[in-house]
């Protein structure tokens, strides 16, 4: 299931509605035409502020100074700002509203606003930043005009203090030309900041659909872009779009979604398989081969054109897999078979699945270490339960890495002598500490104490760092007693590297 954020349109209405609760209304209705027809999720945002001490008395009603025109001829009154939001609701999308200063915080409680916008030039704004982290709202911050220094203190802020957190590029240009867009510095903070959503707030021409698809391209989680309908008394400004626009727009953007894909995985279709197999070589008796026999490279050789279940060259020689004769073969026969199970080839695979995880995570481990692969209930069953430790520093104190494979767990245990600190570095993990579930992501820290009884498991992988006193061989006592009865070698295999 989605979190609220996850790939949201985000339709601001244009030039504050106007003022006008009929013209937002047409707004809405527009944008819920739009994520209808396109089948997207979508929200629209309002932007509050209170007006009465927003502005400084000495300043009302004045015409010379910036935007305060147009915010005092567009005001709406709480009950008005109501039927926008009910509205909005009652098309299936999000509301959302950006308040300007704090007493307007309170207007997206009372309204029940679902989302609340931290605009570019409020960024800075600390007063008004505790106040919406007070709220317990998702937030989403839009960066236009911020160093990495700023950004990097919103985010400090704001990750664990609020449910759901996003970060928006921006450029507060208006309209922003293609090449001021610098869609680059949104792969910087996807990869700065790899547990925020990233998306992208469009300041750029109307027709211009170019940097959505872009946008999407990059990682972009999110899309916000101003929306407004034009009528014979009101025009929109050089970076709002119509209707129409914001249609082709969002279209743009789902194409370039669904060439980019749902995620990072790959989808390998049995078309693309026998595509690629009917390009493969086979595997073909050398010499006859009786049922039994181990075939070696000196049995076989390699042909096109290799059929359907047929052993391919590239099988062959994979992991350095073994094979052994189910039958009598010919000589010229295809071969037909598949590799035996042994410790070799399971091991050479668990090792290439933690590698994988270590290079995704970005750690680099040197030259000095030992990995151990901790197998509790045998190798079979590992990919279920057990962990790859990769043993760094062993002293008066130590340090290692904890491997977990998705969907891995690790058994309940305790330790008499070694206390131990878990940190984690890279994906996710559960850790069941004396009967209490706590759930680990990148950053956070766990104390384990001697005596405390702990087990661990993961979903999608994770990566913990350990810092302990000294480890000790014998020191892990199960609750489990098949594992306890065990010798520590029974249940480990230690290698000296990759």
């Amino acid at each position: 299931m989605k979190d609220l954020l996850d790939d949201l349109y985000i339709f601001e209405m244009a030039n504050n509605h106007q003022g006008s609760v009929e013209h937002g209304l047409a707004i809405v209705d527009a944008c819920a035409r739009i994520a209808r027809t396109q089948k997207v999720r979508a929200g629209v945002k309002l932007q509050f502020r209170e007006l009465d001490s927003f502005i400084h008395t000495d300043y009302k009603g004045r015409q010379d100074v910036p935007h305060l025109p147009r915010f005092e001829s567009t005001r709406l009154d709480t009950d008005e700002f109501r039927q926008l939001t009910d509205a909005i609701r009652t098309a299936d999308m999000v509301p959302i509203a950006t308040p300007f200063d704090e007493a307007s915080v309170g207007t997206c409680l009372d309204l029940g606003i679902r989302v609340i916008k931290v605009a570019s030039c409020s960024a800075t704004d600390w007063p008004l930043l505790e106040a919406i982290a007070g709220a317990r709202k998702p937030v989403i911050a839009s960066t236009g005009g911020l160093s990495i220094f700023d950004i990097d203190n919103l985010v400090s802020f704001f990750r664990k203090r609020v449910p759901e957190f996003a970060l928006m590029h921006c450029v507060s240009l208006y309209p922003t030309p293609n090449e001021q867009v610098a869609l680059g510095f949104l792969e910087k903070m996807i990869r700065r900041y790899p547990y925020v959503r990233v998306g992208y707030s469009g300041h750029e021409a109307p027709e211009n659909t170019e940097v959505a698809v872009a946008a999407i391209a990059k990682g972009a989680r999110l899309l916000e872009r101003h929306v407004g309908v034009p009528t014979d008394s009101i025009k929109l400004n050089a970076y709002s779009m119509n209707p129409a626009e914001a249609d082709q727009w969002v279209r743009a953007a789902e194409r370039s979604r669904a060439i980019c894909g749902a995620d990072q995985g790959k989808h390998v279709s049995q078309e693309e398989v026998d595509s690629l197999l009917s390009l493969q070589r086979g595997v073909f008796a050398q010499k006859p081969l009786k049922k039994g026999q181990e075939v070696t490279a000196s049995d076989v050789f390699f042909a096109m054109p290799c059929q359907p279940g047929q052993l391919t060259s590239g099988d062959f020689g994979h992991l350095r897999a073994c094979y052994t004769a189910s039958r009598d073969y010919n000589v010229n026969e295809a071969v037909f078979e598949k590799p035996t199970s042994d410790e070799i080839s399971q091991l050479r695979g668990i090792l290439h699945d933690a590698k994988g995880q270590i290079f995704e995570a970005g750690i680099v481990l040197g030259d000095d270490y030992q990995i151990e692969i901790s197998h509790h209930y045998g190798l079979d069953r590992f990919r279920q339960t057990g962990c790859i430790l990769v043993n760094l520093v062993n002293r008066e104190y130590a340090e290692k890495l904890l491997i977990m494979l998705p969907s891995q767990s690790h058994p309940h245990h305790h330790h008499k002598r070694k206390e131990e600190t878990f940190r984690c570095l890279w994906g996710d993990a559960l850790v069941e500490l004396n009967g209490e579930e706590v759930k680990l992501e990148p950053g956070d820290s766990l104390l384990i104490q001697r005596g405390d009884v702990h087990g661990f498991s993961s979903v999608g992988g994770c990566i913990i760092q350990e810092v302990s006193t000294t480890h000790i061989v014998g020191d892990s006592y199960y609750d489990d007693p098949r594992v306890r009865e065990l010798d520590p070698m029974q249940r480990k295999t230690i290698l000296e590297s990759w």
